[in-house]
C-alpha cells in the first residue's frame, strides 16, 4: 500500500483552484451577458405589446417579426440540434461519456438562440441554458490547456456550477446542483474546482446586477407552528403535482408528432401563439421573475391565481414542446411560487391564516415543486435560501422539500433531467464517444462495498481501479486493499463501461445491502 506524495495532491488542488477561476471568469461575463440581454430584449418586447394594446393596426407586422424569429431560431436548432432544451441533459451526456458535440457552435448558437427565445417573452428560463453555457466555456478552457478526460469534466462540471451561479446569484446551489443533480457523487477536486468556479462567477455577475437577491421578497416573518401541518400537505399536493409535470413534459414528443409540420418548424407555434397572450397579459411574459415577486408582496385574487397556473402551465409545455432553447427551471420555480399562493390564499379565506404568511407559503411551494421534478431537494431548499436573501424558512423548506420528494417517489418519478438525458439515446445526431474515461465512486457507510476487498470487486468489462483517494492521501490499490466508507474511487473504462458504472454506483456504492 502506497501513499502518494502529499504536497503534489496539495500542488494539484492549487492547479485546478486557478483552473476553476478562469472558468468561473468566461462564464461569468458571457452569463451575465447573456442574462443583462435578455432582459433587455424582455422589456423591450413588454413595450411593444403595451404599445400594440393601443394601435391594432401594427399587430400583423408584429406577428410577421415573431415569425420571422422562430425561423431564425429553427434554423440555428437545425444547424446544431444539441442546443435545443434547456441543455442540462445534454452535458450530463457530455460528462457520462455517452455522446460529444462541437462545444464552441453550441455556446454561440445557444447565446443567440436563447436570447431569442427566452427575450421574446415565451414561458422558458434563462438557467437551463446558462448551465450548457458555463459547461460549454469549461469545456473550451480544457481543450485550451490540452488537459486529460477527467481534468475536462472537473472543468465541464466547474462551468456548469458557474452557469447557474451567475443565472440567480446562487454559488451554492450551482455547486449543489453539480452534485447532486450532475454526479449523484461527492468528490473532493469536483466540489472545490466547481465552488471556486460558482463564486467567482457570481462574483462577476453581482457586478453587472448589484447586491440584491434576485427574488428579494423583503422581511419574513417566521410561519407559526401551528401551520406546520399544513406544510405537510402542501408537500403531498406539490409531490402529486409535480409528478403530473413530468408524466406531460415527457408525453410532448409524441403530442408533437401528431402535427402537420416538420419538427424542425415546430418553433412557429409558441411565436404565433405568444402575440395574443402578450396583447392580453403583456406582464406575465418570460420566465416569471416579476410574477414570483408581485406573489410576494401583493395578495392576489384566488381565481386570478388559479387562471394564471392554467395559462403558465400549459403555454410553458407549449413553448418547451417545440425544442426551442430554453429551459424550465424559473418557469417551474414561477409555477410552484403561484400553486403556494393559490393553498395560502386558500389557508387565508377559509383558515384564519394572516394574509402576511401568504408569502411563506409562495416560498416552500417554489422549492417543493421543484423537488417534486427534479428530485434535487438540497439544491432546490438553497437555490430559493439564496435567491430570496433569508435563512427565517430553511425548516419551512425542507419539511415541505421532504414530503414532496417522498411522494413523487411512492408515485414512481424520476429525476426530470435524468429522464431527459435517455430520451436524447435515441438521438442520432450525437455522436457516441470510444474514448476512456476516468470514473470516480464515491463509497459510503454501509454500502455494499464498504469493508470490501478489492479482488472481490465485480467490474463492468474494460474497467480498472487505478487508485483510491482516502482523505488527504491517494494509494496504490492491491488485490487485498480493504474499501471504507468515505474512499473515493477513480476507475479508468471506456465510454459503454462508464455508462454502466455511472448508472450502477448508486445501487453498488450509496446504498446499504439489500
Amino acid at each position: 500500500m502506497k501513499y502518494l506524495n502529499k504536497n503534489y495532491i496539495d500542488t494539484t488542488r492549487l492547479l485546478f483552484i486557478f483552473k476553476g477561476m478562469i472558468v468561473g471568469a468566461a462564464a461569468g461575463v458571457i452569463v451575465s451577458l447573456f442574462r443583462l440581454l435578455i432582459e433587455t430584449l424582455s422589456d423591450l418586447v413588454v413595450s411593444i405589446y403595451l404599445y400594440l394594446g393601443d394601435h391594432l393596426q401594427y399587430i400583423p407586422l408584429w406577428l410577421m417579426v415573431s415569425l420571422i424569429t422562430a425561423a431564425i431560431i429553427a434554423l440555428l436548432v437545425h444547424s446544431e440540434p444539441n442546443i435545443k432544451g434547456s441543455g442540462i441533459p445534454q452535458v450530463e451526456g457530455v460528462l457520462a461519456g455517452e455522446f460529444s458535440y462541437n462545444w464552441f457552435a453550441v455556446l454561440w448558437k445557444k447565446f443567440i438562440g436563447g436570447i431569442l427565445s427566452v427575450g421574446s417573452g415565451l414561458f422558458l428560463g434563462r438557467e437551463g441554458p446558462s448551465i450548457q453555457l458555463g459547461a460549454a466555456v469549461g469545456q473550451g478552457i480544457s481543450t485550451w490547456f490540452k488537459g486529460p478526460s477527467y481534468e475536462e469534466k472537473i472543468l465541464i462540471s466547474s462551468g456548469a456550477s458557474a452557469g447557474l451561479s451567475a443565472a440567480f446569484n446562487a454559488p451554492i446551489a450551482g455547486l449543489l446542483f453539480v452534485l447532486e443533480e450532475i454526479h449523484h457523487s461527492f468528490s473532493p477536486l469536483v466540489w472545490l474546482t466547481a465552488l471556486t468556479s460558482a463564486i467567482t462567477a457570481n462574483f462577476v455577475s453581482l457586478y453587472f446586477f448589484g447586491l440584491q437577491p434576485v427574488l428579494y421578497q423583503g422581511t419574513i416573518k417566521d410561519l407559526p407552528l401551528k401551520f406546520y401541518g399544513a406544510l405537510v400537505v402542501l408537500g403531498l399536493i406539490l409531490g402529486i403535482m409535480g409528478r403530473i409535470y413530468q408524466l406531460n413534459l415527457l408525453s410532448l414528443p409524441s403530442l408533437f408528432k401528431k402535427l402537420p409540420i416538420k419538427s424542425s418548424w415546430y418553433s412557429l407555434i409558441p411565436f404565433t401563439l405568444i402575440v395574443p397572450i402578450g396583447l392580453f397579459f403583456p406582464s406575465y411574459l418570460g420566465g416569471g421573475n416579476q410574477i414570483i415577486l408581485n406573489l410576494g408582496h401583493l395578495q392576489q385574487p384566488l381565481l386570478l391565481l388559479v387562471g394564471l397556473f392554467l395559462l403558465r402551465y400549459l403555454f410553458s409545455m407549449v413553448s418547451y414542446g417545440s425544442g426551442l432553447p430554453g429551459g424550465i427551471f424559473l418557469p417551474i420555480l414561477t409555477l410552484g411560487a403561484i400553486l403556494g399562493g393559490i393553498y395560502g390564499s386558500i389557508l387565508h379565506t377559509w383558515f384564519g391564516l394572516d394574509a402576511l404568511y401568504i408569502k411563506n407559503f409562495v416560498i416552500v411551494a417554489m422549492a417543493g415543486y421543484f423537488t417534486a421534478i427534479g428530485k434535487a431537494p438540497l439544491t432546490a431548499i438553497i437555490l430559493v435560501t439564496e435567491m430570496v436573501g433569508s435563512i427565517n424558512h430553511l425548516m419551512p423548506l425542507g419539511l415541505v422539500s421532504l414530503t414532496a420528494y417522498l411522494v413523487v417517489d411512492l408515485l414512481g418519478g424520476h429525476p426530470i433531467y435524468e429522464t431527459l438525458l435517455e430520451r436524447l439515446h435515441t438521438n442520432k445526431t450525437a455522436a457516441i464517444k470510444g474514448k476512456t474515461h476516468v470514473i470516480e465512486l464515491p463509497v459510503t457507510v454501509g454500502s455494499m462495498y464498504d469493508g470490501c476487498a478489492v479482488r472481490d470487486l465485480n467490474w463492468p468489462e474494460n474497467s480498472l481501479l487505478i487508485r483510491i483517494r482516502r482523505g488527504e492521501h491517494e494509494l496504490i490499490p492491491k488485490g487485498d486493499t480493504i474499501l471504507q466508507s468515505g474512499d473515493l474511487l477513480m476507475v479508468v473504462t471506456d465510454s459503454v463501461s462508464s455508462t454502466k458504472l455511472i448508472k450502477a454506483k448508486a445501487l453498488l456504492f450509496n446504498q446499504n445491502t439489500p
